[in-house]
């Protein structure tokens, strides 16, 4: 039987991350050659990654890098199968790594690509899921480019990238708060100016239609009826719907015999819930129309200008599952 060092199943063990064992077993079956064990380490990833390839990874780390002129950045998602290994120290640390490699990549196909100590990422997963025994995959990979880019990451489950127009002073502070906004509230698109008329209708069909249906029920139990909005964003309130609107809101007012002249410090406030009530879509899409988790008094746009000249020009976000 092949005689193997200690000292050689220590350098296998700190070149793959496996177990002793299996650095063991791989260097006897190549006779010592250290380079053949490590093709035999990744032969059984290869084989476990075959049989668990129909296995969900919906678990693991979300993790972004930066680079150093903060003009750049990119966030992944390294999965896994179980959440204990996805919390494990070996794994996120493996998750930063990927990371640092990702950042100086044109896109997820360079990524797997690219040199991982020898091997490509792609191998690297391979030889990681023999390691673990659990089917490893990058299943996000984003990148963002601009003036300023700043991140934000949650609990390792989601993290978000945001690009502003212009380094402002405070602009960590800016991209920070704005990037959590996108983690927690999960924009999936600028402003409702982006939105597609077709999408918008379609949309608002299918809300009125479930809504209705909800009715029903509550109708039969007694209870208070949802309001059904005409519309549900923005790029729907025209000046002329604006104006039938106010239009309303002063016969209301004079219906409740409301002196007319305080009426101008009345009306902002019953406009504000109109719109409000008729833009739940670009609330729950649209990053700067919607409320700012820090002061709800603001809506992101908003906030964002108490900074000075700067736009938010891109946002992105990753997640488990």
């Amino acid at each position: 039987m092949v005689k193997v060092s200690a000292a050689d199943v220590k350098k296998l063990r700190e070149a793959t991350g496996a177990g002793m064992m299996d650095c063991k077993k791989a260097l006897v079956e190549a006779e010592n050659n250290f380079d053949e064990a490590i093709s035999v380490l990744r032969k059984k990833g290869q084989k476990i990654a075959a049989k668990r390839a129909d296995r969900d990874s919906t678990e693991g780390v979300a993790v972004t890098r930066i680079n150093d002129s903060k003009t750049e950045g990119v966030a992944i998602v390294l999965a896994c199968e179980t959440d204990f290994v996805g919390k494990n120290e070996s794994f996120v640390a493996l998750g930063g790594q990927f990371a640092d490699i990702a950042l100086n990549v044109a896109d997820k196909e360079a990524f797997l690509a690219a040199d991982f100590g020898g091997m490509t990422v792609a191998d690297k997963l391979i030889e990681q899921t023999g390691v673990i025994g659990e089917k490893l995959e990058i299943t996000a990979f984003d990148k963002i480019e601009a003036a300023y880019v700043g991140a934000y990451t949650h609990i390792g489950k989601i993290a978000a990238l945001v690009g502003l127009s212009t380094a402002v002073d405070n602009a960590e502070t800016l991209s920070k708060d704005v990037a959590m906004q996108v983690a927690s509230m999960g924009a999936t698109t600028l402003s409702y100016k982006d939105f597609d008329t077709a999408f918008v209708t379609a949309e608002t069909e299918a809300r009125i239609a479930v809504i209705e249906k909800d009715n029903i029920e509550l109708g039969r139990l007694g209870k208070t009826l949802k309001n059904i909005p005409q519309y549900i964003s923005m790029s729907q309130l025209s000046d002329a719907i604006l104006a039938e609107a106010e239009d309303a809101a002063k016969a209301e007012l004079k219906a409740e015999g409301k002196p007319e002249q305080i009426w101008d410090r009345i009306l902002p406030g019953k406009m504000e819930r109109f719109i409000a009530d008729n833009t739940t879509l670009d609330m729950e899409q649209c990053l700067l129309d919607q409320s700012f988790i820090k002061d709800e008094k603001k809506n992101v746009a908003q906030y964002v200008t108490t900074f000075g000249d700067v736009e938010v020009s891109g946002f992105k976000r990753v997640t488990l599952g």
